[in-house]
């Protein structure tokens, strides 16, 4: 015990005098001032897009979308809102993304239909692959790597956050794209970070790899930049208030 003591009491002065130098040195040594991060202007609101954004939906239009296969966009658009409409197909922004800061707000059907994975279901896709789930959670028993603010089949959310059915929820998501080598390859997995309606549910969780409904998710080699795809899984979910910052 008397050597512990002494033990505890060479450290702590050895501490102290650590302290002391640095008071005593230059603090401009570990100043630094260059680069100078960008000016960057924030939203009126948490939810508003900063002055870097790209708005992917506004309210007014949708002509930063297109139907998955190419087509025209097709889905329902009123009120600042637009609308899966049942079987008309997916959809997915015209321009690709890699590593970004996406925004966006979602609703499930006020009047509760079906159970499961069957009520109010939807995705969204970073890079047209990597799936975080959109689902009514909310009093609705289904798998846990499938609810609301699940990784797909993959990660199950910190906590289930799901607001009633009707209300509006929000995801921001930091998205950082997977890495390949030259030879097709993993270099490095893609990692995803999300708040939903401002609580943390999924924290740097790197992906195993694209969404598979059947089986274990695997890497293929893809583009840099990949649109965002919004699911139609035959739910009338709405979605407003989409942007996006590639980081």
């Amino acid at each position: 015990m008397k050597k512990k003591l002494i033990l505890i009491n060479l450290l702590s002065m050895i501490t102290v005098f650590a302290i002391s130098q640095q008071k005593e040195g230059d603090p401009k040594l570990t100043e630094i001032w260059k680069p100078v991060p960008k000016v960057v202007a924030p939203g009126r609101t948490s939810s508003d897009a900063p002055s870097d954004a790209i708005v992917l939906f506004a309210g007014t239009n949708a002509e930063a979308w297109q139907n998955k296969d190419g087509k025209a966009f097709n889905w329902k658009v009123a009120d600042n809102i637009m609308t899966v409409v049942p079987h008309a197909g997916d959809v997915q922004t015209k321009q690709g993304f890699g590593d970004c800061q996406l925004h966006i707000e979602w609703r499930t059907p006020a009047e509760v239909a079906g159970e499961g994975q069957g009520r109010g279901n939807s995705g969204i896709f970073l890079m047209g692959r990597y799936e975080l789930q959109v689902l009514d959670s909310y009093n609705n028993s289904t798998y846990s790597n499938g609810q609301a603010g699940s990784v797909y089949k993959q990660h199950i959310p910190l906590a289930n956050v799901c607001r009633p059915p009707g209300q509006w929820q929000t995801y921001d998501i930091v998205f950082t794209a997977p890495q390949f080598y030259e030879d097709s390859s993993l270099k490095s997995p893609a990692r995803m970070t999300v708040f939903q309606n401002g609580v943390l549910v999924q924290n740097n969780v790197a992906l195993w790899g694209a969404m598979q409904f059947i089986g274990v998710p695997k890497y293929q080699k893809h583009g840099s930049k990949e649109p965002i795809v919004l699911q139609d899984h035959n739910n009338a979910v709405s979605y407003r208030n989409i942007w996006v910052r590639a980081l």
